[in-house]
């Protein structure tokens, strides 16, 4: 059997990537199951996920998604003082309804993801706090119109697995449509409380949020597949990128002919280097974040993989100097560090 020094001498092993695909398909699948699908102990499910999470490895969080709230979500562009630009991108990983901030290689650029929560939040973020912010020289704002599927989702280790433990584990969840459900969604103070434990731990037990809600643990569980039904809820992994050998990020703002964009995003979904791809308003109708190697990974996305895809009119490549928020996590050069 396997030590807890062996974990902590490699960086991700082959039992590690396996463990980590069956969390980016089922974040919250139990320990036992995902042990017997990989043919090892639960014990050595759970010890490798706890140095995992030591290491800062991974971090799984659930995620609100305020698109069946009746919210959009919204890419900000933000042009700064060099000299300001840190200060700001810190200032906007603390807020919690933003999230993939990053400061861009051009150095006076920073980028992030906004998802208010309510009208008079999203009004508050991109009409008064964020505009008249002393860092803001100007301020661009996209709508994400179609956030395009995976057919698999990064960091894509689905071929470590044989096809009968991939069918075994089944598909990830479809991921919800920008329309959202038919039926409007409301938020119980105990639903809030909920959500904020699954953010800080996306695996926290159901005992736990039963007692920080007052409700049952089977009422948890039932609840929390409610919201994962409608929409509102899901689950995701942050990962220390440069800890796995990705020291390349970028953002890539494309446009085209309104009639091929559909065509282009669902082509770019399918990339390896891919991690996100939505159809945007603004002068760029596509945006794409990407993870590569190195500087000569990226160059070889653009110029063979992008450069395939004729319907392609104009390309902005900006990489990402540093990363100051994923999804759910701050982060430091070395790993990721869970929001407070």
């Amino acid at each position: 059997m396997d030590s807890e020094n062996a974990d902590e001498s490699a960086v991700l092993d082959t039992l590690d990537k396996q463990i980590i695909h069956g969390l980016v398909t089922d974040a919250r699948i139990p320990f036992a199951r995902l042990g017997g699908i990989l043919g090892v102990s639960e014990q050595t499910v759970a010890r490798r996920y706890r140095s995992l999470r030591r290491r800062g490895m991974i971090h799984v969080a659930g995620q609100m998604n305020t698109v069946p709230l009746g919210r959009t979500r919204w890419i900000l562009r933000i042009r700064t003082a060099p000299n300001r630009a840190v200060a700001l991108a810190e200032a906007l990983a603390r807020l919690p309804d933003v999230s993939w901030v990053s400061l861009l290689a051009n150095g006076f650029e920073v980028t992030c993801v906004c998802r208010p929560r309510s009208a008079e939040r999203q009004e508050e973020l991109l009409l008064r706090m964020i505009p008249r912010a002393g860092q803001v020289l100007e301020l661009t704002v996209h709508e994400v119109m179609r956030q395009f599927p995976f057919a698999e989702e990064w960091p894509r280790y689905s071929d470590l697995l044989t096809a009968a433990q991939l069918r075994e584990l089944g598909p990830r969840p479809p991921m919800w449509e920008p329309r959202g459900p038919e039926k409007s969604v409301e938020l119980s103070r105990a639903d809030e409380v909920m959500l904020a434990i699954l953010g800080r731990d996306g695996r926290a037990s159901y005992a736990q949020i039963a007692a920080a809600t007052g409700w049952s643990a089977s009422r948890v569980a039932r609840r929390m597949s409610e919201l994962v039904e409608s929409g509102v809820l899901y689950f995701d992994l942050d990962f220390a990128l440069e800890r796995m050998g990705y020291v390349t990020r970028a953002w890539i703002w494309m446009r085209m002919r309104p009639g091929d964009l559909e065509t282009v995003g669902r082509a770019v979904a399918t990339h390896p280097e891919v991690a996100y791809v939505a159809a945007t308003t603004g002068t760029a109708n596509l945006m794409a974040a990407v993870v590569c190697n190195d500087t000569a990974h990226l160059y070889r996305y653009v110029t063979d993989s992008l450069g395939a895809l004729p319907e392609i009119n104009d390309v902005q490549v900006l990489s990402a100097l540093r990363m100051f928020k994923q999804s759910q996590t701050l982060l430091d050069d070395r790993k990721v560090g869970v929001v407070p």
